[in-house]
């Protein structure tokens, strides 16, 4: 936010004569956020006008500042922009931009005035801002994030060697009065140009949804050419092509990140800075190059909004929420017809997966069934296996406190070792641009704050000295332990085989709360906790426990996980998702499909950041994990409504009765 770090100390009166700046709530926010006071009337000499771009309203603005002595001020979205097109339609469509460009100078797609834009790229670039450039371009590509986002994955692009021409929507204001005529003359430059390539058509994501016209159709190419107007990346399309034509076109841009020196027929900000062929050479402008033109483009010209902690925040901060958005829409877009899923559940569930068509439940298995508990998924093998995620709440599930995190494996689940997982999968990969960084910080975030699964309190005993290991205890009937569990499978066979190979350490068991509770199986007699244990930590939060211990010994406890994160040795006798890389001593059946030798950083990336996915129940949006970690940090974060509370007390009452509450 260096750019513009200064708009937000001082108070500054917009004026605006269009209504849009009014019936869009986050754009009014973002303009407050970046210190101006919007206002309607007459302004004054020392007033600012705010106009959109060089839309069809604009005269007006223009026509008041011109009148009234005031400055104009444009206005545009930024170059990452929202999952959905402004003008489609539906609550996603709805949220609106998460960046704007506030230009007192100029309007980055017309030449003839330069820009703030242009004007941050001839500044000379500090070394800083060009590595956070290339980490930034990196970062964009690796998370296949444009400025518009409905795209999908599993959709290929053609065949690879292709010339791409971009379309755009017919008046749109970048193309400065170019119509028809212009796009025709440059798809007939592609062809003359490239007599021996396939030529490939794509349209602008607007006239794929049917919203806005564009400049080509079936009827303008050739046999053999292909209009794409399907959901495929743009990444995937700037791969496989060989050279790129655009009018004035962000994909155009984009090319140019991907690799490409694209041939240009407008006079986009992008062009004339020797990074392009230009149809139309800009004079004035000298060369950069691609770093400085980034940074100026996407880390300081843009003022970008945090929608989720409602405030201004930076290019990582937007990337992050966009790609959260875009995951959640990507997964969700058709909609689910999920099954197993208990009746308390199927609230924050639809809630949590409603990012498209919404969430149905079904009653029975079916073929329908995209969707489903991941203990039910035996029964509808084909669907998303859902369970929590490893930062779940201030609270237990299992007193029905929903969770901030849920994990949607299309492969099989994390804690079932028998079976190939999504988990797994992300495991083998190499981290993408910026991740391990990112994983470690968040890690350390989670360390200091003394986050962990649940987040319950309760202050340690006092542990005698010596060589203390933490056992912590589980539920018995759980998923986990029927599926990953070893030779040890309750929790008195782990005290047992713990003490039986360190004799003369200090045990300290911590049984899990749910069974504390009397919500689950797994109680250990008291005569064999004395036997065994040296100190029983009961109700004590496990944050306080790991920091003063010195290993950890589990069958499949999440807690290993936590207690690796905090640095301490850690010994499993099952199959946790945690064991077999390399950074824990396995005593278990640990699966010799993981050959993947892997750090902390790559553990924690995907178990944090890649696996789950994260809702926030204030802005109700899917949420990067960092939005997550606050929520948890805050002690007045709520643990669900009164209406849970109230059952999850019934269910305290019932709980020698559990066929009842956990239908």
């Amino acid at each position: 936010m260096e750019q513009n770090d200064h708009a937000a100390g001082d108070s500054r009166r917009l004026f605006i004569c269009n209504g849009g700046f009014l019936t869009r709530p986050r754009l009014r926010r973002i303009l407050q956020l970046a210190g101006w006071s919007l206002r309607i009337g007459l302004p004054g000499p020392g007033d600012h006008v705010g106009i959109w771009g060089d839309s069809p309203t604009a005269w007006r603005g223009k026509a008041l500042a011109a009148r009234r002595g005031a400055r104009l001020v444009r206005i545009e979205d930024a170059f990452l922009r929202s999952v959905l097109p402004g003008r489609a339609r539906g609550p996603v469509a709805g949220r609106g931009p998460i960046g704007l460009l506030i230009d007192p100078s100029g309007l980055h797609f017309d030449p003839d005035t330069p820009s703030l834009i242009e004007t941050l790229v001839h500044a000379p670039a500090t070394q800083a801002q060009l590595d956070r450039a290339r980490q930034g371009i990196a970062r964009l590509i690796a998370a296949d994030l444009s400025k518009y986002n409905a795209h999908l994955p599993q959709v290929a692009p053609p065949a690879g060697g292709y010339a791409l021409v971009i379309d755009q929507t017919r008046g749109d204001a970048s193309l400065r009065g170019a119509g028809q005529a212009d796009f025709r003359a440059m798809l007939e430059a592609a062809r003359d140009e490239n007599p021996g390539l396939p030529l490939v058509v794509r349209s602008h994501p607007e006239t794929a949804r049917g919203l806005r016209p564009g400049h080509f159709s079936p009827a303008d190419l050739r046999p053999g050419e292909i209009l794409c107007d399907s959901a495929v990346s743009p990444w995937a399309l700037l791969r496989g092509a060989a050279r790129v034509y655009a009018y004035s076109s962000q994909l155009g841009y984009e090319a140019m990140l991907a690799g490409h020196r694209p041939r240009i027929f407008g006079r986009p900000f992008y062009a004339g800075w020797g990074l392009t062929d230009d149809q139309h050479p800009i004079p004035r402008r000298r060369p950069a190059s691609i770093e400085q033109l980034f940074a100026a483009s996407h880390l300081l010209a843009p003022v970008w909004y945090d929608p989720c902690r409602d405030r201004l925040t930076d290019f990582e901060g937007a990337l992050a929420q966009i790609e959260a958005e875009a995951r959640a829409w990507r997964q969700d877009h058709a909609g689910h017809l999920a099954h197993g899923i208990r009746l308390w559940k199927r609230p924050f569930m639809a809630r949590f997966f409603g990012s498209g068509r919404g969430v149905r439940f079904a009653a029975k298995p079916g073929p329908g069934v995209t969707m489903a508990w991941a203990g039910r998924a035996d029964q509808v093998p084909g669907a998303l296996r859902i369970e929590d995620g490893f930062l779940r709440s201030r609270g237990l599930g299992a007193a029905l406190v929903p969770p901030l995190s849920l994990v949607a494996d299309d492969l099989g689940i994390y804690y079932d070792p028998g079976r190939e997982s999504r988990f797994e999968r992300l495991m083998a990969e190499p981290l993408p641009p910026g991740g391990g960084e990112r994983a470690l910080h968040l890690a350390r975030l989670l360390v200091e704050a003394g986050i962990t699964k649940y987040n319950l309190s309760g202050e340690p005993p006092d542990l005698p000295p010596g060589r203390r290991i933490l056992v912590p205890g589980q539920v018995e009937d759980d998923a986990s332990i029927r599926l990953g569990a070893g030779r040890e499978r309750s929790n008195l066979a782990l005290l047992e085989r713990t003490r039986a190979e360190n004799p003369n350490a200090v045990l300290v068991y911590k049984p899990h709360p749910d069974v504390e509770a009397g919500l689950r199986p797994g109680l250990v007699p008291e005569a064999e906790l004395r036997r065994l244990a040296d100190v029983v930590a009961r109700n004590s939060a496990a944050d306080a426990l790991m920091g003063q211990v010195d290993e950890v010994w589990t069958m499949t406890s999440t807690l290993g996980f936590e207690a690796l994160l905090r640095g301490l040795p850690v010994t499993t006798l099952g199959a946790p998702f945690y064991a077999g890389w390399g950074l824990t001593r396995d005593l278990g059946p640990v699966p010799a499909r993981r050959q993947v030798r892997a750090d902390l950083a790559r553990l924690a990336h995907a178990a944090l950041i890649a696996y789950p996915r994260y809702y926030d129940p204030v802005s109700r949006l899917p949420c990067p994990p960092e939005v997550a970690l606050d929520r948890l940090r805050d002690p007045a974060f709520g643990a669900g409504g009164p209406t849970l509370r109230l059952l999850a007390k019934a269910q305290g009452v019932l709980a020698g009765h559990a066929w009842i509450w956990r239908r």
